[in-house]
């Protein structure tokens, strides 16, 4: 996961777009993931992505809970960090 990347897609949401996008390109990275041929390398490629959608769409909904950006995006990578420690 990259914050950066989280960010500008919490973002993209903001600037009066819906959620649905991302929740969309999730269904269609899923989707694609599932093809056979695909190598090892590209389907690391689409869990970072995945990873970077998902977290954006936790973190956008913390922010339309009330939480400002800099504490959600922070309070996420937190608990991710957390699951990676155990």
């Amino acid at each position: 996961m990259k914050l950066p990347i989280i960010k500008k897609l919490a973002a993209f949401v903001a600037d009066d777009r819906d959620q649905d996008f991302l929740l969309e390109t999730i269904d269609t990275l899923e989707a694609i993931s599932e093809v056979p041929s695909l190598k090892d390398e590209e389907l690391d490629v689409i869990g970072e992505l995945l990873s970077n959608l998902y977290g954006a769409v936790e973190v956008q909904k913390e922010i339309d809970a009330g939480t400002p950006q800099r504490e959600a995006l922070n309070g996420f990578m937190k608990r991710v960090m957390g699951s990676i420690d155990v």
